[in-house]
């Protein structure tokens, strides 16, 4: 019985409060889970008169007894309690120290007063031990007790309604019917003689108090009667708590699992003298222990494992069935509350209850955010590879975007969906927006780099359709040469706009983005002619002189043209050098839009009549401002579109009549040369000279035949050496290369003709041996050519007009008689 009742001494005689052993004897009892089903009943009433005794016997306590072969004395110091055996529900007996106690003294109260008010506030019963012999009496020792009891009470605020159980001991003869009425008289003028607060003055003391009475015979006299007696009287706290039992309204009752904390506290109110306000108490105690339950299932909650696996998976990716699975880990968490705070006071209950629904939300919400973000992203990765596969397979852009974002769009709000849970409504519509933005910036970015593409593609298409056209055109410079590259451009421009629109029809761009990329595209079109112009500007000496060249060095049917004498040189010289203007003219500025200018005509009248030709000292002395090349900007054409200004022309002209003088010159020593190599014969003059005085010579040669069969054969045999030593084609290269070349193979040629001769008179030709006349002949001509380059060597560069080009000659060898052998000799440069 001892182990099941733990008695724990609570206030120790000093007034200390035993906390440990307050917690200890709560866990002990198992008090804690009681919720409100228990009951606390005290006893007070003067020392040594058996309230131990009668809480054992009631109860089944084991509080310490007062042992009466000992002598009457203090046995209860302080306050004790201890757990009712056998009654339900659970009830705390609460044993208090006697009143009106010798070690005390007469002038020390306090204790009992506290006692007495920390009873009241933590009691449903109280019972008031009191001798039968008292009542009636003015000054009994009850009289002090009821007083203390009903002045306390005035101290507390909104006190609830308490029971006041009266035992009466040693009961006499005297029936309770008749003690009973009497001792409420009593009761009653104790009341209204006690000080009240004007709000009170006329309270009744049914409002405060059930009082209750009881009578038990005595304990050492009628010890089996008193036994009975208390038996019965246990009976009635069976079920005190019920409507209409034993205990009071319980209006003020505070949860058994804060029974603990409200103790400690009321009494550390009554120690500091201070007036105790029971509701407020009661609001303070739920408000301590419903934090301190809110905290304790917030901390099961961080360590729950259900929880545990569910934030670790969250950590990864996307967890099917999150909402499902955290809402019931926060479910359990707040039933769990709910169930240990269900007997505190509604409004502190249900205030903590939503901090904490507040803060294991916000504990878990970073998981969930977290979640958001794995959805988020999973949904944009997966925009990105449909809206690519989409494309690939040549599906129009916008179309294939609507499709794609409402696709993964619907796949983040089932995500939402299935990530919500039912205790909180959060709010994804921003996560939702951040998506929306990310796959729009995709979307942007796929465009752009599309569209790029797209461009770039029909750029390098119009680079490759214009740019070689183009050069070909300016190198063939003439009066359409414009008007064929703006037909050129315009038609290809037209394709490639014709063929971006059909690419670009997908995109569903606005007409002010598409007008503005298609005039990127003529623009670069326009460019692409722009860049290859002033390309070509920057070579345009070397075009003025190639095109001189060709016209000056061929005829009209494009063969190498020869200068035999009969040509006009200078006629030549001036179209060549008219068609290089012609060109220069072309290039000097750019002419897409078709404007008419007077660039050709300036520079043909400026340049071909012989302006640039004057002297530096003649333009001084008359005057720039006659020059119509003194300017850096062509009439009527803007300065963008300039490639060559008229003072570059200017200059480019000089230096290209500078650069092709030498061809004129080279060809002008050509002519002279040819007309000397075929001017052999003597002049006309020559020849009447020497008819008239040859005369009479002619006329002997005529009277003597064998005269005339003399030169008949040195005809024959010159008519051989002419065709053997190939004399016009020796001559051919010059006077002097011919006399050196005809002297070395002449002895060889005349001992060849002699040895034929003389085998054909004798009818029997001979093998025809090896003959090093060739060899001799052409190492002579060696040594000639090397005699021949010491002397040019030797002749000053200025007195050189042009470069002799090495020919190759044939020189054959030839017989009436027999068959014809050609050899080729090379001739080296002569400069």
């Amino acid at each position: 019985m001892g182990d099941e009742c733990c008695s724990t001494q609570l206030i120790d005689g000093d007034g200390e409060f035993n906390i440990s052993g307050l917690d200890n004897f709560v866990k002990t009892a198992k008090v804690a889970e009681c919720g409100l089903s228990y009951a606390v009943v005290a006893i007070m009433g003067p020392q040594s008169s058996g309230k131990s005794t009668l809480l054992n016997h009631l109860f089944h306590t084991n509080f310490r007894e007062m042992d009466a072969f000992r002598g009457r004395s203090q046995t209860t110091k302080g306050i004790w309690i201890a757990k009712c055996v056998g009654i339900e529900p659970c009830t705390i007996a609460m044993d208090l120290e006697g009143t009106d106690g010798r070690e005390r003294g007469e002038d020390d109260t306090a204790f009992e007063k506290q006692s007495a008010l920390f009873a009241l506030a933590v009691s449903d019963i109280v019972l008031i031990n009191m001798w039968c012999h008292d009542i009636g009496r003015e000054q009994a020792a009850n009289k002090p007790l009821l007083k203390t009891v009903f002045q306390v009470m005035m101290r507390l605020f909104s006190p609830r309604k308490t029971t006041l159980l009266f035992v009466v001991r040693d009961k006499t003869k005297t029936p309770l019917e008749h003690l009973e009425p009497i001792l409420r008289e009593d009761i009653q003028k104790i009341w209204d003689s006690v000080p009240k607060p004007p709000a009170h003055k006329e309270t009744p003391i049914s409002e405060f108090f059930n009082v209750e009475v009881t009578a038990l015979s005595s304990f050492e006299e009628k010890e089996e009667q008193f036994k009975e007696q208390v038996a019965q009287l246990r009976q009635r706290f069976f079920h005190s708590i019920v409507p209409g039992g034993l205990a009071g309204d319980r209006r003020g009752v505070v949860p058994a699992s804060g029974f603990a904390f409200s103790a400690q506290q009321i009494w550390k109110v009554i120690r500091e003298n201070k007036d105790l306000d029971l509701p407020a108490h009661k609001v303070m105690v739920a408000t301590v222990r419903c934090e301190e339950i809110a905290n304790e299932k917030l901390s099961h909650l961080t360590s729950d494992e259900g929880w545990l696996e569910l934030e670790k998976a969250v950590q990864t990716g996307p967890v099917s069935g999150f909402g499902k699975k955290l809402s019931s880990v926060l479910e359990t968490c707040l039933s769990e509350y709910d169930i240990e705070a269900i007997y505190f006071d509604e409004g502190v209950r249900s205030a903590k209850r939503e901090l904490l629904q507040t803060k294991a939300l916000d504990f878990v919400h970073p998981a969930y955010q977290n979640l958001l973000g794995h959805l988020r992203s999973k949904s944009l990765n997966n925009f990105k590879t449909k809206l690519e596969q989409s494309l690939n397979k040549g599906e129009g852009f916008s179309a294939s975007v609507r499709i794609c974002i409402q696709s993964c769009m619907h796949e983040f709000d089932d995500g939402c969906a299935d990530a919500a849970i039912k205790q909180a409504n959060w709010d994804t519509s921003k996560v939702r927006e951040k998506l929306r933005r990310d796959i729009e910036e995709h979307v942007a970015s796929v465009r752009t780099t599309k569209l790029s593409e797209i461009v770039a593609t029909y750029e390098k298409r119009l680079m490759e359709a214009l740019a070689q056209p183009v050069e070909s055109l300016f190198e063939t410079a003439g009066d359409d040469t414009w008007a064929s590259i703006r037909k050129l451009l315009k038609r290809e421009s037209e394709t490639a706009i014709s063929g971006f629109s059909t690419s670009v029809a997908g995109f569903e761009l606005d007409q002010t983005m598409f007008d503005k990329m298609v005039q990127k595209v003529r623009d670069f079109a326009r460019g692409v002619v722009d860049k290859k112009a002033r390309e070509e500007a920057g070579k345009v000496l070397i075009r003025m002189k190639d095109r001189f060249s060709t016209i000056f060095s061929h005829d009209n049917d494009s063969m190498p043209r020869v200068w035999t004498g009969k040509e006009d040189i200078k006629v030549i010289t001036k179209a060549a050098r008219a068609a290089a203007l012609k060109l220069l003219s072309v290039m000097a500025a750019i002419r897409l839009d078709d404007k008419p200018d007077k660039i050709e005509a300036t520079l043909f009248s400026s340049l071909m009549d012989g302006t640039v030709a004057v002297s530096a000292s003649q333009e001084r002395g008359i005057g720039t401002s006659t020059d119509p090349l003194a300017s850096s900007s062509w009439e009527e054409v803007p300065p963008s579109n300039i490639l060559v200004t008229p003072v570059q022309c200017k200059s480019v002209w000089r230096q290209f009549k500078i650069e092709t003088e030498y061809s004129v010159t080279q060809a002008i020593s050509a002519q002279e040369a040819h007309k000397q190599s075929n001017n052999w014969l003597p002049p006309p003059w020559a020849i009447l000279a020497m008819i008239v005085l040859g005369f009479n010579e002619f006329m002997m040669l005529l009277k003597n035949p064998f005269y005339l069969m003399a030169i008949f054969i040195i005809y024959l045999l010159s008519k051989a050496l002419w065709v053997q030593l190939d004399i016009p084609g020796e001559f051919r290269n010059g006077v002097l290369p011919g006399l050196i070349s005809i002297s070395s193979k002449f002895l060889p040629t005349m001992m060849n003709l002699i040895r034929k001769l003389a085998e054909e008179a004798q009818g029997r030709p001979t093998p025809e041996p090896p003959r090093p006349a060739p060899l001799l002949a052409a190492h002579g001509f060696q040594n000639q050519t090397q005699r021949m380059n010491s002397v040019t060597e030797a002749v000053p560069d200025s007195s050189v007009s042009s470069n002799v080009t090495a020919t190759e000659n044939s020189v054959e060898y030839s017989s009436p008689l027999t068959h014809r052998r050609s050899t080729n000799t090379e001739v080296p440069e002569h400069i």
